[in-house]
């Protein structure tokens, strides 16, 4: 609530202004001190303070004080303390009555040393061993669900897995069918590139026709499964994420072992099926948009036909080929399905928490790939597949 001095008349500006006389300095306060009006704040008052230079009191004049609120309160609290730690007597009896009380209550009652947050920053070894033991937390935590999905498995090879055979129809639907216009796109631009980069290059030294050889290998062997399983990571698997963490949080997952139903059969082996199942005739699709996007480049840029590009392309990829780019969506499959799974799972008990288990799904879906992706190249490359 604003407060009014002893001049009943505001003034229009507020001022402050300091006079020294025999060792006491006194600042005149005047004109309105609110809040609204932006008045010198408590850098202004300590700078006459430190300007004054040394002087054993200091005291007030409010005559010409018009209307104050906090803006008045702040700067003179500040003042205080510094007179105080100075050694330098205050004499405040030249405030208005209400502005003394509360600068007297606050003098008196002191804050207290243990109740603001006080942030700790530790130095680089320690947060290089928490982060090392948290990692090795998440892998820990990673490898018994992989555990629980394998046993999983191996309930439903003997048949004693429960779980809605229709909601298996909606996975793979959602995993497949739904996922098709933006695999469609990503494949098909993604065969552009190659081809418009093989054409680029090889033209210099007139062998254009192989770039139908670069699009065939790179899209069948890496970037089909690649793309297809960025692609389900971003859509599938932060949906499941997103779904067994709200799930957990309205304790769907709990009424479950309630009623003696394995959370891992009813809910993560319907969707790990329908993504085990779906990624690889993805990529197969994904493969064949990419040879599409490379024979429309190629076709335009270079004097080949449909005819010599298929031929060319047939030629390049053999059937070690296409099985290598098979197992990978195959493997790929497997780590969104974890990664989804796993994070909704283990997902806490609020909103932010269910956010917080689709941003970890997602990245730890494409950490995983790109690790799967290096182990099989470097296996391939040893094998000669």
């Amino acid at each position: 609530m604003t407060q009014h001095g002893e001049n009943e008349t505001p003034a229009d500006e507020a001022r402050v202004e300091a006079r020294i006389d025999g060792g006491k300095l006194t600042l005149t306060i005047s004109g309105d001190w609110l809040l609204a009006s932006q008045p010198p704040g408590r850098e202004a008052l300590l700078a006459m303070i430190r300007e004054a230079g040394d002087v054993h009191e200091v005291g007030f004049s409010c005559d010409r004080l018009g209307r104050w609120d906090a803006a008045l309160l702040v700067p003179l609290q500040a003042l205080q303390e510094a007179v105080q730690q100075a050694g330098v007597q205050l004499d405040d009896d030249g405030l208005p009555e209400g502005a003394r009380r509360l600068l007297r209550l606050a003098a008196t009652v002191r804050e207290r040393s243990d109740v603001r947050r006080v942030r700790e920053h530790d130095n680089i070894i320690v947060r290089i061993g928490n982060a090392t033991l948290e990692a090795l937390a998440a892998g820990r935590e990673l490898a018994r669900f992989m555990g629980e999905l394998s046993f999983s498995a191996g309930r439903l090879v003997t048949g004693r897995a429960v779980f809605e055979r229709r909601d298996l129809l909606l996975f793979l639907e959602q995993t497949g069918a739904n996922a098709l216009p933006i695999v469609s796109l990503i494949a098909f631009l993604t065969g552009v590139i190659f081809a418009f980069v093989g054409v680029m290059q090889l033209q210099r030294f007139g062998a254009g026709i192989y770039v139908a050889d670069l699009v065939a290998i790179g899209m069948v062997r890496e970037m089909a499964a690649i793309m297809t399983g960025i692609i389900l990571a971003g859509r599938s698997g932060a949906a499941f994420a997103a779904q067994l963490g709200t799930m957990k949080i309205n304790e769907e997952i709990d009424a479950l072992r309630t009623l003696g139903i394995s959370p891992m059969d009813y809910l993560v082996l319907p969707r790990a099926i329908a993504l085990v199942l779906m990624m690889p005739l993805l990529t197969i699709y994904a493969a064949l948009l990419g040879l599409v996007g490379g024979a429309v480049v190629s076709i335009t840029m270079l004097d080949i036909s449909l005819v010599q590009y298929l031929a060319q392309a047939r030629s390049a990829v053999g059937l070690n080929s296409v099985f290598a780019g098979l197992l990978k969506a195959l493997v790929y499959g497997v780590m969104i399905a974890i990664s989804g799974c796993q994070q909704g799972l283990a997902c806490g008990g609020s909103a932010m928490a269910v956010g917080q288990a689709t941003t970890s799904a997602v990245v730890m879906s494409v950490l995983l790939i790109v690790i799967s992706a290096s182990a099989l190249t470097v296996i391939y490359t040893v094998f000669g597949i």
